[in-house]
C-alpha cells in the first residue's frame, strides 16, 4: 500500500463499494445465467425437460429473445441503475471496508498483534463483515434476484414482473410490509458469510505468499490479479450451495399462512431448501449453475479485489500527497 496512515472504515467502505460497482457491470450477464439455471428443474426429479442446456445456452437464448436488456436484467436502463449499484456499495463496501477493522480487533481480543495475519481470525472477520453486508443489502439483493429470474420468453421458476427496482420495492412493501423486504435474510447471511469467510483471507494469503517469496512485487497489478483469481475459485466452491438456496428462497411463490402473513410455499429457510433440493435433485442440485457461477464470480472477484487495491493505492497517494 502507499505510505501514510491506514484507511478509516468509511474510506475502506467507499473504495470497496466503487470497486464492486465496476465489477458488477461486467459480471451481471453471467449472474443472470446462474440465477436461471439454479431455478431450472426446481424440486423436480431428473429427466424433466430443460429450457436451458448450460450457461452459454442461457446467454445465447437470453440475447436472442431479450437482447442486451435481458442480459443485463437487474441493472436495467439508467433510471434503474441506482438501486443495484447501491446494493453493491452496501454489500461489498461493508465486506471490504469492515474486514480489516474486524480482523485487527479480533486479533487484539485474543492477545495477538493487530497486524498479524492469522487464518482463523481472517476467516472470522470475513464471515462477520459478510454478514453485515448481507443484512444491509438484503432488500436490494432480493429484487435483483427476482428481476434476473424473470423472462417473458423462456421462464423458469416463479416469475415476478417489476417495471424497475423502485417499483419492485414498493410492490413488495405494499404486499408484505417490512417483512417482505427482509425475506430470505437468513439465506443471504449464510451465503455471503460463507463466501466472505474465504474470499479476503484467500486473497490476502495468496498475495502474502507471492510477495514474501519474491515471486511478484507487492504493488504489482499482476499480484492483485493472481491473488484475486485464486480467491474467486475458493469463493465459488464454498459459496455455491448457499447461493443456490438463496436464489430459490428469494424467488419462491408466497401464500397467506395460518397467521395471516405471507409465507413461502416451497421452503421454510435455507437449510430446508438445501435438504429438499438434495432429497429431490440429489447433491448435484446444490451445484446447478456452478459453471455460470464461476463465470460470474471469477471476473467479479478479480475486478473487485484488483480495483479495490488499485483504488486504495491511488486514493492514498492523492490523500497523503501533501503530508
Amino acid at each position: 500500500m502507499a505510505s501514510g496512515r491506514p484507511l478509516s472504515t468509511a474510506e475502506g467502505f467507499l473504495c470497496g463499494g466503487v470497486a464492486a460497482s465496476i465489477a458488477v457491470t461486467v459480471s451481471n450477464p453471467a449472474e443472470v445465467a446462474k440465477t436461471r439455471l439454479q431455478l431450472q428443474g426446481e424440486l423436480a426429479k431428473s429427466g424433466t425437460q430443460k429450457v436451458y442446456k448450460n450457461a452459454l445456452d442461457v446467454l445465447g437464448k437470453t440475447y436472442k429473445n431479450e437482447g442486451i436488456r435481458g442480459m443485463q436484467r437487474g441493472l436495467g436502463p439508467a433510471a434503474r441503475r441506482t438501486v443495484p449499484y447501491a446494493y453493491q456499495i452496501l454489500l461489498n463496501g461493508s465486506r471490504l471496508g469492515f474486514y480489516e477493522p474486524f480482523r485487527r480487533n479480533i486479533n487484539s481480543l485474543i492477545g495477538r498483534r493487530p497486524d498479524e495475519q492469522l487464518a482463523s481470525t481472517a476467516v472470522l472477520a470475513g464471515a462477520t463483515s459478510g454478514a453485515v453486508g448481507a443484512s444491509l443489502g438484503n432488500p436490494l439483493f432480493l429484487i435483483k434476484a427476482r428481476m434476473q429470474a424473470y423472462s417473458p420468453a423462456l421462464p423458469v421458476g416463479a416469475q415476478h414482473y417489476y417495471k424497475n427496482s423502485f417499483h419492485a420495492l414498493s410492490t413488495i412493501f405494499r404486499a408484505e410490509g417490512v417483512r417482505g423486504l427482509v425475506r430470505g435474510i437468513d439465506a443471504a447471511i449464510l451465503r455471503t458469510s460463507m463466501g466472505s469467510s474465504v474470499q479476503l483471507p484467500s486473497y490476502n494469503l495468496t498475495k502474502n505468499f507471492l510477495v514474501s517469496r519474491d515471486i511478484l512485487p507487492a504493488n504489482s497489478t499482476w499480484t492483485f490479479l493472481a491473488s484475486s483469481a485464486v480467491s474467486g475459485v475458493c469463493v465459488c466452491i464454498v459459496m455455491q450451495p448457499a447461493d443456490t438456496a438463496l436464489t430459490r428462497v428469494y424467488n419462491q411463490p408466497t401464500v397467506v399462512g395460518p397467521t395471516g402473513k405471507l409465507v413461502g410455499t416451497l421452503y421454510k429457510n435455507p437449510i430446508d431448501c438445501l435438504w429438499k433440493t438434495a432429497k429431490t435433485e440429489g447433491l448435484r442440485g446444490w451445484y446447478k449453475g456452478s459453471t455460470a457461477h464461476f463465470l460470474r464470480i471469477a471476473p467479479h472477484t478479480i475486478i473487485t479485489l484488483t480495483a479495490n487495491d488499485l483504488i486504495i493505492n491511488l486514493y492514498k497517494k492523492i490523500r497523503d500527497r501533501d503530508i
